[in-house]
């Protein structure tokens, strides 16, 4: 089942899962990150990932209500694919803040990649993911065959 991104990285977003997702899945919003539920292979590396345990798979019952923000919302916002400082400097102090989506949740996209360095490499990989998959090559090339 894909990852769901929840409420709780409302002005948290913490790239980390980013970083180790092998197909390049995440898309921007200027206060949150959101999961394309048709690009991810289901791998769990990002749920793995979440320093703020806020990606879940979509079969649990907490993702439920994000399903269709992370599918609405990634056909929207930018791709972003690695992480470019894009985390908020108080994001500590809104991880246990309850009610993020009503207090803080933002439609606007965020940056996605601007000032992407040329042929990014992941800088980390969860358990299950120690390389790149075929099928997130063949997105990486089609991606920068459009741009």
């Amino acid at each position: 089942m894909t990852g769901v991104v929840t409420d709780a990285c409302i002005k948290c977003k913490h790239m980390d899962c980013v970083e180790v997702c092998p197909v390049d899945a995440f898309y921007e919003g200027e206060n949150m990150l959101v999961i394309n539920p048709v690009e991810c292979v289901d791998c769990g590396c990002c749920v793995e990932a979440c320093p703020v345990d806020a990606i879940v798979f979509g079969d649990e019952p907490r993702a439920k209500p994000w399903l269709e923000l992370n599918a609405k919302y990634s056909a929207l916002w930018p791709n972003v694919t690695f992480d470019g400082g894009q985390t908020p400097a108080d994001a500590d102090q809104f991880q246990a803040v309850a009610g993020k989506f009503e207090l803080y949740f933002s439609p606007r996209p965020g940056a996605g990649d601007i000032g992407s360095p040329v042929g990014v490499a992941r800088t980390s990989a969860c358990s299950r993911c120690h390389d790149e998959t075929a099928l997130g090559k063949i997105m990486r090339i089609v991606r920068r065959l459009w741009r």
